[in-house]
């Protein structure tokens, strides 16, 4: 039966309005994905949605009413931005809402915790790397890590013990036996995120809902290459599942 969902999240965050409009609108890809917005009410949005407000740097609204998704029939994505602190500081208001048509409780627990990822890959970028010009890359590892508990080889792969928490900096492991030098910014038993000098590394395990696990590499290098970024970390990611 389709059923109406919401997931609002509030949060402050030390970069001004204008900035956080910015990394919403024109910075998505340092942070989600690339996206694109008609500047203006009523203008075309990310995926066939329509801009249904847009007043800079205070309010965004998209709707789409023909997802494109057989489980979701409608989708909501609204922000809502103040000024805290004389304008040094912004204010958040995230809501996610729409319908899901099938299997509402998988769609809703994927969405509500993805949420909370994405979100935090938004205040990592604006805190920083806003403004910086990006090369992103993002793909699914091999069909075997969509098993139940498979995102565990991720972190052991990648040289994290067991106990490594948000906020510990590491040396991690990456593709062709290369270590790094990394901060551990988000780990749940379901997400990683890493932060280098230079990069947002996001690893999301998504065996909790039967997809494959992903990557997501936002590059702030100079030189930075997506297409070989994307050959490097889905080639590590498919030796991790190749036994």
């Amino acid at each position: 039966m389709p059923k109406e969902f919401e997931i609002a999240r509030e949060y402050e965050v030390d970069v001004a309005p204008d900035l956080m409009w910015d990394a919403i609108t024109s910075g998505s890809g340092g942070w989600l994905w690339p996206m694109e917005y008609e500047p203006r009410e009523g203008g075309a949005g990310p995926f066939g949605s329509t801009i249904t407000a847009w007043d800079p740097p205070h309010r965004l609204t998209v709707r789409s009413e023909d997802v494109g998704f057989p489980t979701q029939s409608l989708n909501q994505i609204d922000h809502t931005i103040e000024a805290r602190d004389e304008g040094r500081r912004s204010w958040v208001r995230y809501v996610h809402s729409g319908i899901f048509t099938d299997d509402w409780d998988n769609q809703y627990d994927g969405a509500d915790k993805h949420t909370d990822f994405y979100l935090h890959t938004l205040r990592e970028y604006v805190t920083h790397f806003a403004g910086r010009p990006v090369a992103f890359a993002t793909f699914q590892g091999p069909g075997a890590s969509a098993a139940a508990g498979s995102f565990a080889a991720v972190g052991r792969a990648l040289g994290l013990a067991d106990g490594t928490a948000g906020g510990e900096r590491v040396r991690a492991q990456g593709p062709g036996g290369r270590v790094f030098d990394a901060v551990v910014d988000y780990r749940t038993p379901h997400f990683v995120g890493l932060r280098t000098d230079q990069a947002l590394i996001r690893f999301f395990g998504r065996d909790r809902w039967g997809a494959p696990v992903g990557i997501s590499v936002h590059d702030f290098a100079p030189d930075a290459d997506a297409e070989g970024n994307e050959a490097a970390w889905k080639g590590w990611l498919d030796e991790v599942f190749a036994g």
